[in-house]
């Protein structure tokens, strides 16, 4: 199993998401959301390639994957690397995608 390594705006997006959804939606709503999203990195530690390539190619992002978390609009933005897996955000489908993830290093 490859590890995931979380960029710095991926732990940020995590933690602000998390507190997004615990104030909007209760402390409970924000707990399974947290689970849903460790659990979904989970699964892409175990198969790297299970996201989709779609929105990099439309970004212009060669490689860039991504990968709903079950239950909610958004999802994590990863590449596959030789020894890890980098995940660079955890974004919401409904934000500017293209734009958030322009200054990227890939």
């Amino acid at each position: 199993m490859t590890s995931a390594r979380l960029r710095p705006l991926a732990q940020s997006d995590l933690i602000e998401r998390t507190r997004y959804y615990r104030s909007n939606a209760g402390d409970e709503t924000g707990e399974r959301f947290f689970d849903a999203a460790v659990s979904t990195l989970e699964t892409i530690e175990s198969m790297p390639g299970v996201g989709s390539l779609l929105l990099g190619e439309l970004s212009d992002i060669p490689g860039l994957r991504s990968y709903r978390i079950a239950g909610f609009p958004c999802g994590w933005f990863y590449f596959e690397r030789d020894e890890y897996v980098d995940v660079i955000r955890l974004l919401s489908y409904a934000q500017d995608l293209p734009a958030l993830l322009f200054d990227i290093d890939g």
